[in-house]
């Protein structure tokens, strides 16, 4: 799915949005680049569009200040671009001032079950669900983060809440974990050195250097488990789905409130996860590696 944020208006509201934005940058935020027909266009209309965008994605409601702050922009610039977005549609503001996504942005998010690998986890998410009747998810990696690309819910009532497009920090989450232990050493290292690595529930890791040993067991194990460290109370499970190039792409994760977890059953969940993760490996084999690194 690609966003082409520059195409010129049909709608009468005025032109792009990349455009429009461009126009609004502070003096020193504007930074040009040669497109390909050779004209010069504002990347940073792009990029403060975007990351405006993500930001509201992945945090929700929004203030000004706090959108400025985040970006490391100007607030009158963040208002500026907020107020384009809100009268295209891409952002709403509330009472208060806050802004979140509006309906056009949140109408991407529909499209998401007719990915080829979506359609292809379906097949073996309704395997394990008829077996075990506990969560089982797809995700990926956006970042420094793992995305819940899709999932489908037990039908038990004491379960993790959670829901298409939530992410948690990839050095924490199982399934962030299998994904992190297909890339060289040295990248994780690049992505998360000199950062304070604290999980969701306050476990501090001992830098890049504890992360880099949990990562070497999970390549050893083939997968990647999970204790009360995203959520208290929960237990996850991740294997890598692999593409035909033998690069890991998504990961098939399961979780589990740890009261049902007993010795025989994580075993079994790990065993069955397992298997599925290779059928869905063998179902999405053609699809590209999404920029994913070889293992």
């Amino acid at each position: 799915m690609v966003l082409y944020l520059g195409r010129s208006s049909t709608n009468g509201m005025g032109g792009s949005i990349v455009a429009r934005v461009a126009s609004t940058l502070e003096p020193g935020e504007q930074e040009h680049v040669v497109g390909p027909d050779g004209r010069r266009s504002p990347s940073s209309g792009v990029n403060a569009t975007l990351r405006i965008l993500d930001l509201l994605a992945s945090r929700g409601v929004l203030s000004l200040t706090e959108l400025a702050r985040e970006l490391g922009i100007a607030k009158s610039t963040a208002h500026r671009i907020c107020a384009i977005l809100q009268e295209r549609g891409w952002a709403v503001r509330d009472t208060e001032g806050r802004f979140s996504l509006g309906i056009r942005a949140l109408r991407l998010g529909s499209t998401s079950a007719d990915l080829p690998i979506v359609k292809a986890f379906r097949t073996v998410a309704a395997e394990f669900l008829t077996r075990h009747d506990e969560t089982i998810a797809l995700a990926v990696l956006d970042g420094s983060e793992s995305l819940f690309l899709a999932l489908e819910e037990t039908s038990q009532p004491i379960r993790l809440v959670t829901h298409v497009g939530s992410k948690t920090p990839a050095f924490a989450s199982a399934s962030g974990r299998v994904v992190l232990a297909s890339h060289p050493p040295a990248a994780v290292a690049a992505l998360f050195g000199g950062r304070l690595l604290v999980t969701p529930t306050g476990r501090r890791l001992n830098g890049v250097a504890e992360l880099q040993t949990i990562l070497d067991e999970v390549r050893e194990r083939g997968y990647a488990e999970n204790h009360g460290e995203t959520a208290d109370g929960l237990y996850a499970a991740s294997v890598p789905v692999v593409n035909g190039d033998g690069v890991t792409i998504a990961a098939l994760t399961t979780c589990i409130p740890v009261s049902r977890v007993t010795p025989e059953l994580q075993a079994e969940i790990v065993e069955d996860l397992k298997r599925n993760g290779r059928e869905l490996s063998e179902l999405i084999a053609w699809l590209p590696s999404f920029g994913s690194r070889r293992t």
